[in-house]
């Protein structure tokens, strides 16, 4: 299984984030590691035992934000209460911002081996206009000093279609990032998220965004250009180097289990899927779930469909008929017929899959095939 970790704080809240985390709440780090290490002894009161664990991922917020020595803590606690496989990946979100070389020392001395900055763009002006509080030369020496600390396992993410970029100013971005020789690259679009500032400046200013025509060059060009360099993608935003895809997002998309620690962590142990309070003076009291809820049959055929199709590898049929019978699997396949003719998805080897003019369309795509 997996295990995910939540830390909630941020050093100031980007304009397009709608994450579950908080700006200015520092001062509350040490209480929040009592409650987060609780949740952690207690496997999220979900499990009992040491339950195996094959990838940790700890995501934010900034967690790169925490003090030194906390991750010496957590991963000591993690150890006790799971049985983490000599193997595992473990993951940690950082901003180049709030990184130095003694907590890059730190990730690496507890057992963290895969790093993700999120630079988000190499343009500064771009970077203003989000929000972040750094600027791309902090994310050259961040990627160095991670490289000194011993990390050969490191993830840059992009945001492409940003208010005023053009496709061209895009792949600056990306051969910028590409020069920093990651062995991983996430590159997703812009998406308006009502209650972000993002949302009120632009949602009723759409000519001030790139247009669905420019956006759509953009991500084939993209495509294009992370091939061309030795960057193989996997799923519709996320390309790696041989052998570095994200084992804990390739088990969110093929629906391992996973339990999710910390303030409104999700969960899914079985057929069932679990969620921590949102509220952070509730979470610090006592950690709660806001809601567990039980899947049908049909919810898991279409979350199967759903997160299947993000990957390149698709869904395979035989694999789809076996779990959930043969009138499922013929009903998927008739449906994804038409989109094979169109050229928006293809059949090979036993499976079906989304090409890249398709991953373009690809929520119009599932909301006709799913049950």
């Amino acid at each position: 299984m997996e295990l995910y970790i939540h830390i909630p704080f941020c050093r100031r809240k980007c304009a397009y984030c709608d994450f579950l985390s908080f700006a200015g709440c520092e001062n509350l780090q040490k209480d929040y590691a009592a409650a987060l290490f609780r949740d952690i002894e207690s496997r999220g009161g979900i499990l009992s035992g040491r339950p195996h664990v094959e990838t940790i991922y700890i995501g934010g917020g900034t967690p790169s934000l925490m003090y030194e020595g906390f991750y010496e803590e957590l991963m000591r606690r993690v150890r006790e209460s799971f049985d983490v496989a000599d193997t595992a990946e473990i993951s940690i979100e950082c901003n180049p911002g709030t990184a130095t070389r003694e907590k890059l020392s730190e990730y690496r001395r507890c057992g963290i081996n895969r790093i993700s900055f999120g630079a988000q763009s190499a343009k500064d002006p771009e970077l203003e206009s989000l929000g972040r509080i750094h600027r791309f030369e902090n994310v050259r020496e961040t990627v160095a000093m991670a490289r000194e600390a011993g990390f050969d396992n490191i993830n840059i993410d992009l945001m492409m279609n940003l208010p005023g970029q053009t496709r061209d100013s895009f792949l600056e971005s990306l051969k910028a990032v590409i020069d920093l020789n990651p062995e991983h690259i996430s590159a997703y679009s812009l998406i308006l998220e009502p209650g972000t500032a993002f949302y009120e400046r632009y949602e009723s200013r759409p000519d001030l965004l790139p247009d669905e025509e420019e956006s759509c060059r953009t991500y084939e060009s993209a495509v294009k250009f992370l091939s061309d360099c030795g960057y193989r993608q996997y799923e519709i935003s996320n390309f790696a180097g041989e052998g570095r895809e994200c084992r804990h997002n390739i088990g969110y998309w093929k629906r391992e289990e996973y339990l999710g620690v910390g303030l409104g962590a999700a969960s899914l142990i079985g057929s069932r899927r679990y969620a921590v309070t949102g509220d952070l003076s509730e979470y610090l009291e006592k950690c709660r779930y806001a809601s567990t809820e039980e899947l049908s049959e049909t919810d898991v055929i279409n979350e199967t469909i759903m997160l299947g199709l993000r990957m390149n590898e698709g869904i395979g049929i035989s694999e789809f008929q076996s779990r959930f019978g043969r009138d499922a699997a013929e009903s998927f396949s008739d449906r994804m017929k038409k989109y094979v003719e169109a050229g928006l998805a293809g059949s090979s080897e036993g499976r079906i899959f989304l090409t890249v003019k398709g991953l373009l369309v690809s929520n119009s795509i599932l909301s006709d095939v799913m049950i």
